[in-house]
């Protein structure tokens, strides 16, 4: 195959689209709740943006260089996944547990949800990744220049680098940044992941299989190979190793883009079965063939040639043009998949810990110094502007240091310095995971540490160059030799960080306290496996409920957070009213919100409403020793005291209502008396005066037809009063049938309106004819009675001077919801738990003309088409949301189906 430069730009081109394809078709299958990329397999898969260029690339470079040292950035992994497969499950249950977005959200939220902590690591993510993402750009212009011009160096390719960079985010912001997804799962990108997996892997298997039978002309003659070329007198130095293997482990933790599909991304805690063998096996899978292929590179290619590239390089010398294409392919993937993750990942923490936090602190109105979160508008666009805006920040770093550096001779370099660098958090999330003594203020002085460290031993040698002396002519702070270090600069320099990191950590705790929250957090994250180890720390609640769900519709949407707090309401037993501020609820809110923005805004913003502090430890310990146990102890009984309390309300609650109830059904048993005995002493009276009219003919002819008018009317009324308690009684029996068929909601709607048009003369009704082009599969006669009952309630009932009834209706993946809302007073607060009891009558008997039955009707015909109706609060006038099961289809979609 004769690759040109435009052949290969066209398939790239081709390949991008393909990516794009599966990246919408995985979205597409999990808005509709039928994703197939949540298996183990496709976990697994994702997994694999560990092997970046670095590996695809670099590994072959690193073996030429330096033996079989390649092999540690491989062992480090495989070793964490199978000998400390327990503490990856407990990352991933903690991060299910509180909703974490980020690797800055883990230790935030450990460390009492402090977002000073949360910015610092997103600085160090940051600075420890741009380097890493400047080698994948390297990494794919070094490619494109092995086809346009042999021999071209990185820094010659810089407007090539550009476009890559302003490709990869346009695809990252496309499906990184779409919405703003509860638990920050990215369905689309993990789908072209786990693609761009599997042809990393075939790729660079086909290369070298050509190699090792192609080239060498099988296994025994490519051992010889190996035995006799310079690769062979390598020898391992066991510190080194140890160091780099170590490294390598933290980093398969701690990089944000490893974090983001290791916990983040996780769907089922079971995965992690799987992946802890298939992860390991396809690291193995990728590096089998790469000694082979830099023995057999060194051995035919020309002296000097770049190793990094011996991939690409030795089929194009073979004149094996497709297999060339093929390695070019998988070396874009593994470039782009890691590009791509970690712009994700990194945008996340900056937009959480960063822009927001920021953000609600310009939305400060009463100048108190805190956030507040009542705010007007919709946060979630403020959230979405600025990952976007994050996303291009990230890749324009990655490219201004690839353009400062232009480019370096060995990829692995850069690699190295990205691992040291993340591994600087590794301390403080590993304390914390296991020491409930660990604190803010020990975290982020070692973290600190570390990061200077870091930054001046291996950082400043790239950027600024070797240097002779150090600052001032002082010679221990030379970088390459801190402190008079001479050995090996890359060891040396993580030893040094990693080691005073842990010291200060550890010695700064042992100095502090901990904050009341802190000790709060402590135990969710240390015995995360314990359920009862996070005590209960809320006791003020200076809002109400009404204004925490304004507050969460402006971050996970309106139908996201009335769920949220209608699941809530159901759970008190007050499944027609906002439900009350519990402990649960603000906790349940906060992590809910925290999926969104991080847990330390989260925390800020519900705090930053509710007045919630958390329990001191002087208040728990007040009349007991300072111990571990008396401290459990009185939280236990503290969380106990406040359940009793909430009980006896709830019993009180429940007493009303049946108390109210019994009067209900006095009132119905006079009511129904009353019902009956008139119309038929209207019948009984008129038909008497009819018989005797036979007698002596006095009465005439015009009277005759209206006593005859009157008793069929009262018989109508007498048979409708019937016909609803029949009803009512078929319906609570189970024995109603049910003719269900395929109807569009605006025909049943339709036929509603008009059968109620007497009735609601004089209401307006406003209706959404595009939401309504709905197909549904339900009984329309069941579901007209429904419609017309709540027609004709609201224009009985709406006090309004001018009465109007809207009817709204929104879609979902599983069904569709129809509201019901009129433009009156509503329903009192007291009288909500009643409305749907049987007889329950809210108003002047005369008035309403009914026994009280419709709502009560309602309730059981929506429970039998697989429903439910529910009373909307806070909505102004009344309003009644009936949610209907089933997938729906536009009318247009489902007349192309038949």
């Amino acid at each position: 195959m004769n690759l040109t430069f435009s052949l290969l730009v066209a398939v790239c081109l081709a390949y991008v689209t393909f990516l794009f394809v599966v990246a919408f078709a995985g979205e597409r299958a999990a808005a509709k709740g039928r994703s197939l990329m949540r298996g183990p397999t496709i976990y697994t898969l994702s997994l694999s943006i560990y092997s970046t260029a670095w590996t695809f690339y670099g590994a072959v470079g690193y073996a030429a260089r330096s033996g079989l040292e390649f092999m540690t950035i491989y062992l480090g992994p495989t070793l964490v996944f199978i000998g400390w497969w327990w503490g990856l499950r407990k990352l991933v249950r903690i991060g299910r547990a509180e909703r974490i977005t980020s690797i800055a959200d883990m230790i935030s939220s450990r460390y009492g949800k402090s977002n000073l902590l949360a910015v610092i690591v997103t600085l160090l993510a940051v600075v420890g990744t741009t380097p890493y993402i400047a080698l994948q750009l390297q990494s794919v212009t070094l490619s494109f220049g092995v086809f346009a011009a042999p021999g071209t160096q990185a820094s010659e390719l810089t407007g090539l680098a550009f476009w890559v960079a302003c490709g990869l985010a346009v695809f990252t912001i496309l499906f990184g940044t779409r919405k703003l997804d509860i638990g920050e799962r990215h369905d689309g990108i993990v789908s072209a992941i786990a693609v761009e997996a599997v042809v990393k892997l075939v790729a660079l298997l086909s290369v070298g299989a050509f190699v090792v039978w192609g080239i060498n002309g099988g296994a025994a003659a490519t051992g010889e190979a190996i035995a006799t070329s310079p690769v062979a007198n390598w020898t391992a130095v066991p510190g080194r190793w140890a160091g780099l293997i170590f490294v390598s482990g933290a980093a398969v933790i701690c990089l944000p883009r490893m974090f983001q599909v290791l916990v983040v991304e996780n769907s089922d805690e079971r995965h992690l079965v799987t992946a802890s063998w298939a992860f390991p096996a396809y690291l193995m899978a990728m590096c089998i063939f790469v000694v082979p292929i830099a023995v057999t590179g060194l051995a035919r290619l020309p002296a000097g040639s770049n190793p990094d590239l011996f991939v690409l390089t030795l089929p194009l010398a073979e004149g094996q043009g497709g297999l060339a294409l093929l390695a070019f392919l998988g070396g874009f993937s593994s470039a782009t998949s890691m590009v791509i993750v970690a712009s994700v990942a990194l945008a996340t923490m900056l937009s959480n810990h960063v822009v927001m936090p920021l953000w609600l602190a310009a939305q400060n109105r009463d100048g108190s110094g805190q956030a507040q979160a009542s705010i007007s508008g919709d946060v979630r666009g403020v959230v979405l502007r600025a990952r976007r805006a994050s996303i291009l920040v990230v890749l324009a770093m990655g490219y201004l240091y690839f353009l400062a550096t232009g480019g370096t001779a060995a990829l692995a370099s850069i690699g190295l310095i990205s691992f040291v660098g993340m591994a600087q958090v590794l301390p403080a999330l590993g304390f914390g995971l296991f020491w409930t003594g660990a604190t803010r203020l020990g975290a982020a002085a070692g973290i600190v540490t570390g990061f200077v460290i870091w930054a001046w031993t291996m950082l400043v040698p790239v950027l600024a160059g070797p240097t002779s002396v150090g600052p001032f002519g002082i010679e221990w702070l030379r970088p390459e030799a801190p402190f008079g270090l001479t050995g090996d600069p890359l060891l040396s320099a993580m030893i040094l960080s990693l080691g005073l990191n842990t010291f200060v950590l550890c010695l700064t705790s042992l100095l502090t306290r901990p904050t009341p929250m802190e000790q709060l957090q402590a135990p969710r994250f240390v015995q995360v496996f314990d359920r009862t180890a996070a005590p209960r720390g809320r006791r003020s609640y200076h809002a109400g409920a009404e204004e925490l769900l304004i507050m969460a519709q402006r971050i996970l949407g309106a139908s996201e957070a009335q769920e949220v707090f209608a699941a809530e309401s159901r759970a008190q037993g007050r499944p027609s009213d906002l439900p009350e501020t519990t402990p649960d609820l603000l906790d349940r809110l906060e992590r809910k919100l925290a999926g969104s923005v991080g847990a330390a805004t989260a925390h800020a913003m519900v705090t930053g409403i509710t007045g919630d502090a958390a329990v001191s430890v002087e208040d728990l310990l007040a009349v007991a020793d300072e111990t571990a146990q008396i401290m459990d102890y009185s939280a236990r009984l503290e969380a106990s005291s406040a359940e009793l309390v909430r009980t006896a309300g709830e019993l009180r609650a429940a007493n009303d209502k049946l108390t109210a109830l019994g009067h209900q059904k006095d009132a119905f048993l006079s009511q129904v008396s009353h019902e009956l005995r008139t119309p038929m002493t209207s019948i009984r009276a008129f038909s008497e005066i009819l018989r005797g009219d036979e007698a002596d003919g006095r009465v005439s002819d015009e009277d005759r037809a209206r006593y005859a008018g009157i008793i069929l009317d009262e018989s109508e009324r007498l048979t409708r009063l019937l016909d609803d308690l029949l009803d009512l009684s078929v319906l609570e029996s189970g024995q109603v049938v049910l003719n269900p068929a395929d109807v569009t909601l605006r025909t049943v709607i339709d036929r509603a309106v008009t059968a109620a048009g007497t009735v609601s003369l004089g209401l307006r009704i406003d209706r959404d004819p595009e939401g309504e082009d709905v197909t549904l599969r339900t009984d329309p006669d069941r579901l007209s009675q429904v419609f017309i009952n709540l027609i004709t309630n609201a224009a009985k009932y709406c006090d309004a001077d001018e009465p109007a009834l809207r009817i709204a209706v929104m879609a979902e993946v599983d069904g569709v919801i129809v509201d019901f809302t009129d433009n009156g007073s509503g329903i009192a607060a007291p009288d909500r738990g009643l409305i749907f009891e049987k007889f329950a009558r809210l108003s002047d008997q005369a008035a309403a003309g009914s026994a009280g039955l419709g709502l009560a009707i309602c309730r059981e015909v929506m429970a039998r088409l697989g429903g439910s109706i529910d009373y909307l609060p806070g909505q102004g006038g009344a309003a009644f949301r009936l949610r209907l099961p089933g997938e729906t289809r536009t009318a247009g979609t489902a007349r192309a189906a038949e």
